[in-house]
């Protein structure tokens, strides 16, 4: 052994050759954390020392490559300013090129993932060869940032200028077979061969019979563009990415601009030039904020695993009561994901919906050459029709999902408590109507549950699961862990009107009713909005959930807070409630809808609106973007602050990324907390402040006061 750590090692094989293994004690995948990143050196080290070594072969212990850096380590280097940030980037890339400048040739192994920094450390090498099952990618933009070990300087040296920046600007994880065909790698194998490939390799380049220098070379020489070939790939890819991006997300032109900057020059200066562009990115708010997702998003999986592990049993054989759109769904994710359901209604109507929705879904998959006709077949069959309760009393979890009428409601699940067993879980997908109150007929509230998909439920990745009054600790675990199975993000809340998400959402649809009210235009408010980062502005949305679901939720949401959401005005989705204007589901609410070229819903304005609001709203005036702004998003980041304050969401990370993944809220602003947290609580006490005219709604709470006077943040030094 020429090197033994708890990151990796070295030893010596036949003929020569030194494998370097990555296999970090303690961690289920290998990581560059400065553990790895010291012992990468020393291993480097050892190689350059050690007397024979003819070539090197690059390995990993674990089902993984490398998945890039540790990105719990970013906070504390990139607080630290641009020094920071450089010393953590510095010594990796010194490693990477001393893996590159051995005398010897090299050849990687790729198993698994080699993302980010680990794909990086694959470019070092001469040689790659790819596992059938492995996939490589510099994901980094997904975080705001660009490659910092290398890879905008490599990989458009092996793949060309083309294909780096639309790999690199997209951040998207590659298949073998199209990292075979822009050669970024040698060869793909059977995930048992790939040792096996590797050292044949190895040996052919040893042997002489494969020129490693070459490659070497061009890999730390200049980029052989002419001036015409590089304004015109560089001119085009900038417009073009900087058009996908958006003005919010710097990075993905940042990594086009280091490539360009760099392509004249040598591998040493390029490097230099790529981590000026790394060090912009990092201190942008963007990145911070994409990084603190990241984060939020493990910490939320960490406690949805914990959950998993209180559970009692598997969730092995699944429910779901209402065939529509919505069961549909759930039956689809549920048996996509390997669990078989039963899906019920009340009639053969309502079954053909459901089991057309799920099968335009997996058609799709097949389409794309996701799926085979014959997975899809095994899909479907994990699928059960029904019309009657039949061997309800074998399932684990029985999933209600009727129309949202408590009457009815409460009909259907005390029906379906006495055809299932006293272990069965019960679970309601409510959107609004509180579990307390649905829970009320029945014998066995302990097993009883909400349990909120948001649609549509193959796209989107939010489940709240609610805990009533009576809720046991064993059902909420049983629900989140059966949540995890169908790949979901299951966040714990508790019971209230709305719960969370739309007990949030809703208080930013009453800004945007008073705004129109008192004179703004609903297209500008969406259009505002859009640029300030929503995926679609609020008269847009309302339009897509449906005008009758959301008057009906209104109600719910005033019963519930009628000192903030009960309304003292017509509000402009009840103008368009009761001219039967629904939305996107009857082709006329706030736009009208007609079938683009896909088929798809395109909105189009229409003065039909407009002439149904104006009898009930003040005369239409211009008002300042900020002024929009401030009064759509005040009602909603005071009223998470009080779910929070109340316990109906444990943390700010799982209360933002239940927006973030529910409703989409702006992810390169990092959620309401991290927002606030950004702006500072005093600014925005002093913006809500001017509006306490509107409202308790715009009103902040004691505490939000006290954390102003206190200059305390809500994540505080994270």
């Amino acid at each position: 052994m020429l090197f033994s750590g708890k990151a990796l090692s070295v030893q010596m094989l036949d003929n020569g050759i030194a494998e370097l293994n990555f296999d970090l004690q303690g961690e289920s995948v290998n990581k560059f954390n400065r553990l790895t990143v010291s012992e990468f050196s020393h291993a480097l080290d050892a190689i350059e020392a050690a007397d024979g070594v003819k070539g090197v072969l690059l390995t990993s212990g674990k089902g993984v490559f490398i998945v890039g850096a540790d990105i719990t380590e970013f906070g504390g280097a990139f607080s630290a300013g641009a020094e920071g940030i450089a010393d953590l980037m510095n010594k990796n890339n010194e490693n990477i090129n001393r893996l590159e400048d051995l005398p010897v040739p090299t050849v990687v192994a790729i198993n698994g993932y080699a993302l980010g920094g680990g794909f990086e450390v694959c470019l070092g090498c001469d040689f790659r060869v790819m596992g059938d099952q492995a996939k490589v990618g510099l994901p980094e933009v997904k975080l705001g940032l660009i490659p910092g070990w290398g890879g905008t300087v490599r990989l458009p040296r092996v793949v060309g200028v083309d294909v780096a920046a639309e790999w690199i600007a997209a951040g998207k994880e590659q298949r073998p077979d199209a990292a075979l065909m822009a050669h970024a790698v040698d060869a793909v194998v059977t995930s048992d061969k790939l040792k096996e490939a590797a050292l044949k390799l190895l040996g052919r380049a040893i042997d002489g019979e494969l020129d490693y220098k070459s490659r070497r070379e061009i890999k730390k020489s200049p980029i052989p563009l002419n001036d015409t070939e590089a304004l015109m790939a560089f001119f085009t890819t900038k417009a073009f990415v900087g058009a996908q991006a958006g003005k919010n997300y710097p990075s993905p032109v940042a990594a086009v601009t280091s490539i360009e900057q760099g392509y004249k020059l040598g591998r040493d200066e390029a490097l230099k030039i790529e981590q000026q562009q790394f060090i912009f990115c990092a201190q942008t708010d963007t990145a911070k904020s994409l990084v603190g997702l990241f984060l939020n998003d493990q910490a939320i999986g960490k406690v949805a695993k914990g959950w998993e592990k209180k559970a009692d049993k598997k969730i092995e054989r699944a429910a779901v009561l209402g065939a529509g759109i919505m069961g549909g769904g759930i039956a689809y994710q549920s048996a996509y994901k390997g669990t078989p359901i039963k899906m019920k209604d009340i009639d053969q109507k309502g079954i053909d919906l459901g089991l057309k929705e799920a099968s335009k879904l997996l058609s799709r998959l097949v389409e794309r050459g996701r799926m085979t006709v014959e997975k899809m077949g095994e899909t479907l069959i994990r699928i059960e029709p029904t019309l009657s309760y039949d061997g309800f009393d074998n399932v684990d979890v029985v999933v209600e999902a009727v129309v949202e009428n408590p009457k009815v409601k409460h009909a259907v699940l005390k029906e379906v408590e006495s055809k299932v067993s006293e272990d069965t879980v019960i679970a309601s997908n409510t959107s609004t109507i509180s579990i307390d109150h649905l829970a009320e007929p029945l014998a066995r509230p302990e097993n009883f549950l909400g349990m909120h998909f948001f649609n549509p439920v193959h796209k989107m990745p939010l489940v709240e699961v609610i805990r009533g009054e009576k809720t046991s600790e064993n059902a909420i675990a049983r629900v989140v862990a059966y949540a995890n199975k169908m790949g979901k993000k299951a966040i714990v809340v508790r019971d209230c009107p709305g719960f969370l998400v739309n007990r949030v959402l809703f208080p930013y649809f009453a800004g945007f009713s008073m705004l129109v009210r008192d004179g703004a235009d609903f297209q500008e408010i969406d259009k505002v909005m859009e640029r300030w980062g929503w995926p679609m502005g609020p008269a847009y949305l309302m339009d897509v959930v449906g005008i009758d679901t959301g008057v009906h939720a209104e109600k719910v949401m005033a019963e519930g807070f009628p000192d903030r959401m009960g309304k003292t005005f017509k509000a402009a989705s009840d103008i368009m409630y009761e001219a039967e204007r629904y939305g996107q589901k009857n082709g006329k609410g706030f736009y009208n809808y007609e079938e683009d070229k896909k088929g798809k819903p395109k909105k189009v304005a229409t003065e039909e609106s407009y002439e149904l609001l104006k009898p009930h709203v003040a005369e239409r005036r211009e008002f300042d973007k900020d002024e929009i702004i401030e009064r759509m998003m005040v009602p909603m980041a005071t009223e998470l602050a009080r779910c929070l304050e109340e316990g109906i969401v444990d943390s700010p990370a799982e209360a933002d990324m239940a927006l973030i993944y529910g409703i989409g809220f702006p992810p390169f602003r990092g959620g309401i907390f991290a927002w606030l947290d950004n702006m500072g609580m005093k600014t925005f006490v002093e913006i809500a402040d001017k509006y306490a005219d509107l409202g308790e709604l715009y009103k902040p709470t004691e505490r939000m006061r006290e954390m102003a006077a206190n200059g305390e943040t809500y994540y505080g030094d994270k």
